[in-house]
């Protein structure tokens, strides 16, 4: 079995600080495995907020994560501080595959990457809506060519 690669920063270019909670620690005294999947969640929905003008609350337009992984490479606990890593792997007509990692403050190696899959529908009718205008120039933007 061939060693999983890890990445590093220079894979990212988009990043967003990360508070750890003392609720984020399981018995083990780590943070558990689920919250590292709210803190690529939280990620990539600030990017959308703060650089695709994306509304939560208010868009016709909303996205459904329809698929996620995330392998661990090294532990992190309350109060570590850390940061959140993002790109852009594919853009497709209404869905985006992003790539997110967690790293330590001042760390280069990641300690969890993962992929996220977002499919881009209709509030109402969950239809897939194709993905365009200031949403789409910020992911373009985002993406790793």
């Amino acid at each position: 079995m061939t060693k999983p690669v890890i990445p590093n920063r220079s894979d990212y270019f988009i990043f967003f600080d990360i508070a750890t909670r003392w609720s984020d620690n399981d018995a083990y005294g780590h943070v558990n495995n689920v919250t590292y999947y709210a803190y690529f969640d939280t990620i990539i929905n600030r990017y959308l907020i703060e650089h695709g003008g994306f509304d939560i609350q208010h868009s016709q337009q909303i996205g459904y994560i329809v698929n996620s992984q995330c392998a661990y490479h090294a532990s992190i606990a309350f109060p570590e501080a850390l940061i959140g890593g993002l790109r852009v792997n594919r853009v497709g007509s209404s869905s985006v595959e992003y790539g997110v990692a967690i790293f330590k403050q001042g760390q280069e190696i990641a300690c969890a990457h993962g992929q996220m899959t977002h499919v881009f529908v209709d509030r109402e009718t969950e239809k897939p809506l194709k993905i365009d205008g200031v949403l789409r120039a910020a992911l373009e933007k985002a993406r790793m060519d």
